[in-house]
């Protein structure tokens, strides 16, 4: 476990270190889709929920940070959440009936099976240009795992799917600020965001997963929840 977080640690460092200089010098990342009605990109993701006092420590960091960004975008609870894998990878256009659901749920029953709950203690923030994320540890490489058993089963099947298509997942963040508007304030952000660098926020016990249908940025009011996974 420790080798796998002193891993995770130094992806997290690294995208923090890179973040900050580019945050410094006012190269920031806008999302302008957020808040466009007429984005119809969807995806397929298995997921898993933070528990409910993480979500409500989060969301007492979002509440300061949202005094010196309001124009920003912050994640409500209901749309916190870890990626477990991105099935379909969102794209434009994309429905329910473009992929076999049933055998991606089949699949899904089988990897995780014999799975053991496990913890994932969320310790502080990282960044990138156009968001702040939440830094997540699994208390064992059971996460990996799951990964490593999932991607070479979809692999090994007849499905045409678009696993990792963005990027290799790999750690396990929670995405709760996008930037959506330049900002007001750079100094101000980053002593912020510094101040809550390696603040404790709770863990969470996975004891279940869930596959969605989701749209860009799970919000609820456009996530369609296909089965939910009891581990052992």
């Amino acid at each position: 476990m420790k080798m796998q977080n002193d891993n995770l640690n130094m992806t997290y460092q690294d995208m923090y270190n890179q973040a900050v200089v580019e945050i410094q010098e006012g190269r920031v990342q806008i999302d302008h889709r957020i808040d466009d009605s007429r984005d119809n990109r969807f995806g397929v993701t298995l997921l898993v929920r933070p528990s409910l006092e993480v979500r409500q420590r989060i969301s007492g960091f979002l509440s300061r940070i949202k005094v010196i960004e309001p124009e920003q975008y912050y994640y409500p609870p209901s749309d916190m959440h870890i990626t477990v894998l991105s099935i379909v990878s969102c794209f434009e256009g994309f429905d329910l009936d473009q992929v076999d659901v049933d055998a991606v749920k089949e699949i899904l029953r089988t990897c995780l099976r014999d799975v053991s709950s496990f913890n994932i203690f969320f310790r502080g923030i990282t960044a990138s240009p156009s968001c702040i994320l939440i830094q997540g540890f699994p208390e064992q490489e059971e996460l990996e795992k799951i990964r490593y058993r999932l991607r070479s089963a979809f692999s090994q099947s007849k499905l045409e799917l678009s696993i990792d298509r963005r990027y290799k997942l790999t750690t396990a963040h929670a995405t709760v600020i996008r930037l959506k508007k330049p900002l007001r304030d750079n100094e101000a952000f980053l002593k912020m965001i510094e101040y809550y660098r390696d603040i404790d926020f709770g863990q969470t016990r996975v004891e279940q997963m869930e596959l969605v249908f989701n749209d860009w940025y799970q919000r609820e009011d456009r996530c369609q929840s296909l089965e939910l996974y009891t581990l052992s």
